[in-house]
């Protein structure tokens, strides 16, 4: 990402019995291509992905995410991470519903039933 290209923000709040695990899982995978870590202390990680970044974070039944990357970079980057955890999350059957600052809706990814 370069200062003269225009940034943008997404959450999303993923309810599962296992954050922690899959948040581990996610960054251990994704990270793999450009860097990426988890640190168990804090339950939380991060991703470099070609044009953002991610940020994971797990509470006692959430798996928080938030990618900030390139405007014309949010829906690839909400899609590879969301995919991605809906494939880890299968038999969880996890719903991930992107939220992009200021307050519109992104991608949503679930498991096909």
């Amino acid at each position: 990402m370069t200062d003269d290209l225009a940034h943008g923000e997404s959450h999303a709040t993923v309810r599962t019995d296992r954050p922690e695990r899959y948040g581990k899982q996610l960054v251990s995978h994704l990270g793999r291509r450009n860097g990426g870590e988890w640190t168990p202390d804090t339950r939380s990680g991060w991703i470099e992905l070609a044009g953002g970044r991610a940020t994971v974070t797990a509470t006692q039944a959430e798996l928080h995410l938030h990618i900030v990357g390139g405007v014309d970079d949010l829906s690839r980057l909400e899609d590879v991470v969301g995919r991605h955890l809906v494939r880890f999350g299968e038999r969880d059957e996890l719903t991930i519903t992107w939220e992009r600052c200021p307050d519109t809706t992104g991608n949503v990814e679930q498991t096909d039933t």
